[in-house]
């Protein structure tokens, strides 16, 4: 499948953190935005938690929507056709190695600041928040214009 600048696309992408309520939701919706429908994407964490208003918010103000988006683990998932699978903290790596032992999913770490770990104002804290969606698009980009660019 092939994106919109002609990139080489994979036709499943799992996003995968450590609560599934900041950092991977955040992934998956950018990718989601990026490449609209040329992939299906989702995302999961190692243990449920809440989603973080703060991430909901620095989503915002890019114009992506994540308000809706409902947390789930991996124990909670069903589905494991994923072609890729992108790590975002040690403990999804881990989880994600586990789980992929018998498939051909290949699995990638992206070493992720949490921003829920930044102490300080709001505006700090958002400001880490949006450093991290900034890195996940950037990093998003950079991975797939690479594959475009050996493609052509």
């Amino acid at each position: 499948m092939r994106g919109p600048n002609g990139e080489e696309l994979p036709g499943a992408v799992l996003f995968a953190c450590t609560f599934n309520s900041v950092r991977s939701p955040m992934a998956a919706a950018i990718m989601q935005h990026l490449f609209g429908r040329g992939v299906y994407v989702d995302s999961v964490g190692v243990r449920r938690g809440e989603l973080d208003p703060l991430a909901v918010e620095a989503m915002e103000e890019i114009g992506i929507e994540i308000g809706k988006h409902k947390p789930k683990s991996f124990d909670e998932f069903e589905d494991t056709s994923f072609d890729l699978v992108i790590t975002l903290s040690p403990e999804a790596h881990h989880k994600a190695m586990e789980l992929t032992r018998t498939s051909a999913a290949t699995v990638e770490y992206w070493p992720t600041l949490d921003p829920t770990a930044v102490e300080g104002s709001r505006d700090q804290q958002l400001a880490a928040y949006r450093a991290v969606r900034d890195e996940l698009e950037r990093r998003i980009q950079m991975r797939f214009e690479t594959r475009r660019a050996a493609d052509t």
